[in-house]
């Protein structure tokens, strides 16, 4: 999560765009009255210009949603003093935007936490956004700038070069039968998360951690296995968009492909990867992949 190179300036505001169509787009569903009015597109980048389509027919916001909520206003001061842009891209930061578009709010899960965490928080705004996060001393750093982040820290025991024995481990029985993680006899299944994390309906997940660029770091292997599975183990037998950073590199991209399943995907832009994963409950003989 945490950037490690840097994007051109307009990214940057690119990202403040967004997180600015996504307080309008809050705004004018507030309202209860109606009006014809439209907004022009000229004032945001083009880039972002389509988020305003769908408010053509908004209403007028009333006198109690004129002030800009605390939290969004941080971010836009945030990102538009930060020489630090968020690590995706903004085609890939756009295919998580326009669901969140569509879900928000709504509870959004992130493996991991970064530069981009604020904006992910923004625009999930009214929801409820958690980051799950491998380094306690940088969890207390983003504290201290940003305490209205919701973050805990958890550890991996896989590291990246036992990635090819838990992809065999993985085609177990034992791990394509649904069911709650922490409970699982699958090795692949992340066990000691916050307990609030196995018991809430995610209806969004990110998996941009852990660190997993080098063979002795700690992989993305179980991160990426016990979001298909959550997402499989829903109870409302809704469906759960789940999204996988960094594709590029060899454990995201197989161990995405195989538990999170290519029949699953509905899209894929750059290093990003877009699932959509339906509840499997209310059917055990559904196949694990499609």
């Amino acid at each position: 999560m945490r950037s490690r190179t840097q994007y051109p300036v307009n990214t940057k505001h690119i990202v403040i765009a967004i997180i600015v169509v996504f307080f309008l787009m809050f705004v004018f569903r507030s309202s209860s009255s109606s009006s014809n009015n439209t907004i022009p597109q000229t004032i945001i980048p083009k880039a972002v210009s389509d988020s305003f389509r769908t408010i053509q027919k908004a209403a007028e916001c009333s006198p109690t949603c004129t002030k800009i909520p605390p939290a969004l206003a941080q971010a836009l001061i945030h990102y538009s003093t930060s020489a630090i842009t968020p690590q995706q891209t903004i085609k890939e930061i756009s295919v998580t935007k326009k669901i969140l578009e569509q879900k928000s709010p709504c509870n959004f899960l992130v493996f991991g936490l970064g530069h981009d965490s604020l904006m992910w928080s923004s625009l999930n705004y009214g929801g409820r956004t958690v980051f799950l996060e491998e380094d306690e001393v940088w969890i207390e750093q983003i504290k201290k700038r940003f305490p209205m982040l919701e973050s805990y820290h958890v550890t991996y025991d896989s590291k990246v070069n036992q990635a090819e024995g838990l992809m065999v481990a993985g085609k177990g029985s034992e791990c394509t039968v649904v069911g709650e993680p922490r409970h699982s006899v699958c090795q692949l299944a992340l066990k000691g998360l916050p307990s609030d994390v196995y018991e809430t309906t995610w209806d969004l997940i990110m998996v941009d951690a852990p660190t997993g660029y080098h063979d002795e770091a700690p992989g993305r292997m179980s991160a990426i296995y016990t979001s298909g599975m959550m997402a499989r183990n829903r109870e409302d037998g809704g469906e759960t968009d789940v999204f996988v950073h960094d594709v590029n590199r060899v454990v995201e991209d197989k161990f995405s492909n195989a538990f999170l399943c290519e029949g699953y995907m509905k899209k894929q832009e750059g290093r990003l990867r877009h699932f959509r994963i339906p509840s499997h409950r209310d059917d055990p003989n559904k196949p694990f992949c499609p």
